[in-house]
């Protein structure tokens, strides 16, 4: 039996003795409250209901959300991560009004992209949480937006124990919410714009001696809001806890998610320009689709529809018949927080994550037949993956000092296979794996071992006015990969990521009980990933023993105030990114050909980030939010020649964003309406292309009826989603940047959601 497997095994088998040898123990004793936070959140143990842009005593830049701003304040079904937009440094995009649709969403924090991200659901890492599914999964599989309590957001360095090999910008933590120690259920039912309907159910037990649960049920339907097909998916959450003594207790998360959705086409700056905001796949219209393969292929002429595109412009990578992804996932954690003796606490959760996903594509570049030039692509994936998380916690004297291990095994099957197509189809979910498909350009087995431990001192010092903390982690990844069939596409062999020595260390000192000033520093590599078996052997040879994991080194300072009525952070950073990686490929994305992974040199970011909340009144809230970020590439690079990168601002990040959002509350009445600035971003490395700065605005209100018919609380809400109207590029590099693109011709941008109007009715009882 493995390390990890091992240390999984000892932690399930550790809460469980532990939660039987205390149930006949103070059965009577209060229980914590319904909604304290994850065993692992060291802050108090509480739901947070708002936003909260300060953090007082802690040495980083700290903000956070609750259940108001992920759920009440946006469509229901919302991505969190849409919520978390409003706050300074981060930019959010998604080519759908909830930011669910995985292909376009994309989160950067300070001018790191999703990839260079952490991210954890109640200390369970969830990876990057990208679309190709290597190492976690989407926050909205993991877990539905409802039964959320916290959102916790570290721009620049996240905590030293967070469950990530990739974090070097930041880190986001999610927390589900506890049971309600009263039993009752609620119903939400939404629908709006696009045929949408989506329908949420929850059950809770409430509190038994201790224990208590929820059982809840997600089904949302909704039709793309341009071209053919919808998007669909099932949802299942189950949470239990038992609370026992003293602050101790053990609970239970699991999560089944099942997703099938049509994709939107990627444009480019000219294919919008010359057909159009609305332009997408074909389907079901296969007659133009085969008209466009057979000119692909240098037989007849393109259709006239395209002829606005310029003459060299690649008018079959313009559209293509159809596209579409299905996921299912499988998330299950068991968590304990165990009182050993007065200030020692000992935390520990295994989990476990199956997933089994696909991509589909109707490809041009493959031919069934001599008859029908396309071909169905599928890129498959598999992913299993367990793991252990443990902290011990204890107090000497002004120290509170902790220590803690992560250790993940994780099992990963990526294949690429062709399948012939007769003609047109429009149902997109046929299990095309049923067939033996006619080529296959690549089976690739990943298996990655993640070890990491910690060690950390905080000290209180003049009456806890000076509180300090240093502290260092070791982290080693390492990859093994095989080929499974032969390809000159993948390469096979092992990569380690290793650093014994990863340090950070910060001070926050209270210059009075409302205002403190911070500063901090940090340091963290990224693991490697599967990214350097995606070139040829030859090019994986060559490079392995020359690359080096990408690092980065981090330092903030910030002050923060509060008072009856407000909430106000002003900080600024410096950030040295190294060794930064790039894979270089001579073909179009949409083609698979073998690639070339090279240190491209540093990124230098530096910026500040302001934001103040006022509640002048009972009721009215008001949060605007600042944030700039000046992010440059340090160097040039070779690829066929110079690329002349250096001084160049780095691709997809604006570099200056606002944000304004109002809420009110009165007499059962709640609206609110907020707006985001993001500016101009750059679009490839040279920056000789760019998407304009835009403004989108959304809005809603809702009216809550009290108590009536039977029900405990009865309320009825409208959203509304880019309010005016604006088209706009939101999602940028989907299918990767490229170094030059001076005429707007890479497919790799998404097109903002134009406006939507949803409708909720939501009942407790």
């Amino acid at each position: 039996m493995s390390l990890a497997r091992t240390a999984l095994a000892s932690a399930l088998a550790l809460s469980l003795y532990a939660g039987l040898a205390h149930a006949g123990e103070n059965d009577t004793a209060s229980a914590t409250p319904a909604n304290a936070a994850a065993p692992t959140d060291t802050r108090d143990a509480k739901q947070l209901e708002a936003v909260s842009v300060i953090a007082p005593g802690e040495t980083r830049q700290i903000q956070s959300i609750g259940v108001d701003e992920i759920v009440r304040q946006q469509p229901p079904g919302s991505s969190p991560l849409k919520a978390l937009d409003k706050l300074p440094g981060v930019q959010f995009q998604a080519a759908d009004p909830w930011g669910a649709y995985e292909w376009s969403t994309q989160i950067t924090l300070h001018g790191f992209d999703q990839s260079r991200l952490g991210f954890t659901l109640d200390g369970i890492p969830l990876g990057t949480m990208g679309y190709g599914v290597t190492d976690g999964l989407q926050i909205t599989r993991a877990i539905t937006a409802e039964n959320l309590a916290t959102v916790e957001l570290a721009q620049g360095a996240g905590a030293l124990g967070t469950a990530s090999n990739t974090n070097l910008g930041g880190t986001v933590q999610f927390y589900s919410a506890d049971p309600e120690m009263k039993a009752g259920a609620r119903v939400s039912q939404v629908i709006g714009s696009d045929s949408t309907h989506r329908t949420f159910a929850r059950i809770d037990s409430g509190d038994y001696h201790g224990f208590s649960m929820y059982l809840s049920f997600a089904n949302a339907d909704t039709d793309k809001w341009k071209g053919f097909g919808d998007q669909k998916s099932n949802q299942a959450n189950l949470k239990a806890v038992y609370q026992w003594g003293d602050g101790n207790r053990v609970s239970l998360f699991a999560d089944s998610s099942k997703r099938k959705e049509y994709d939107y086409m990627d444009l480019s700056l000219t294919s919008q320009r010359a057909l159009g905001w609305n332009w997408d796949y074909l389907q079901p219209d296969w007659n133009t689709a085969v008209q466009i393969a057979n000119a692909l292929n240098g037989n007849g002429a393109y259709p006239a529809v395209l002829n606005g595109l310029p003459a060299d412009y690649d008018k079959g990578d313009a559209t293509y018949y159809a596209g579409g992804g299905i996921r299912r996932d499988s998330l299950a954690g068991l968590s304990g927080s165990f009182n050993l003796a007065e200030g020692v606490t000992l935390d520990a959760t295994g989990y476990y994550h199956a997933d089994r996903g696909e991509g589909q594509w109707a490809t041009p570049y493959q031919a069934s037949s001599p008859t029908v030039p396309i071909a169905m692509r599928t890129t498959d994936y598999g992913l299993d993956r367990y793991g252990l998380t443990s902290s011990l916690k204890f107090n000497v004297g002004n120290n509170d000092i902790e220590l803690g291990v992560w250790g993940e095994e994780a099992n990963t099957n990526q294949e690429r296979n062709y399948f012939q197509l007769g003609g047109p189809y429009t149902a997109l979910y046929v299990v095309y794996n049923d067939q033996t498909p006619f080529l296959r350009a690549f089976l690739q087995h990943y298996e990655t071992k993640t070890r990491m431990a910690y060690a950390e001192d905080t000290l209180h010092l003049l009456d806890d006015a000076l509180t300090v903390n240093v502290g260092a982690k070791s982290l080693h990844v390492t990859t093994d990969a095989t080929s499974l069939v032969p390809t000159t596409a993948f390469a096979q062999g092992s990569m380690r990521a290793s650093k014994g020595f990863l340090p950070q260390a910060g001070v926050d000192y209270k210059l009075d009980a409302n205002q403190d000033v911070y500063a901090s520093y940090a340091k963290n590599i990224r693991a490697y990933g599967i990214t350097p078996f995606s070139t040829s052997q030859q090019s994986f040879d060559a490079a392995k023993s020359r690359l080096k994991p990408e690092e980065s080194q981090t330092w903030q300072l910030g002050y923060r105030a509060h008072g009856e009525t407000f909430e106000a952070s002003a900080g600024v950073f410096y950030t040295r990114f190294a060794n930064r990686l790039l894979v270089t490929t001579p073909c179009p994305a949409v083609v698979t050909c073998a690639s070339s992974l090279n240190n491209v040199g540093d990124v230098v970011s530096r910026g500040a980030d302001l934001a103040f909340l006022w509640k002048p009144v009972q009721g009215l809230s008001w949060l605007n939010s600042f944030s700039y970020n000046h992010s440059t590439y340090q160097d040039d690079y070779q690829n066929s020649g110079t690329v002349p990168t250096a001084d160049k601002y780095v691709v997809g990040v604006p570099k200056t964003m606002f944000s304004t959002s109002v809420s009110y509350e009165m007499q059962g009445w709640r609206a609110n309406i907020e707006g985001k600035y993001t500016g101009r971003r750059y679009i490839t490395y040279t920056n000789d292309s760019s998407v304009p700065s835009y403004w989108v605005v959304n809005a809603g209100v809702s009216y809550d009826f009290g108590a009536m018919a039977g029900l405990d609380e009865l309320s009825l809400g409208l959203n509304a989603t880019n309010l005016f109207d604006k088209r706009y590029f939101g999602s940028t590099g989907t299918n990767g940047y490229v170094a030059y693109d001076p005429n707007g011709y890479n497919q790799t941008l998404m097109a903002g959601a134009p406006r939507q109007y949803f409708v909720s009715l939501n009942a407790k009882f």
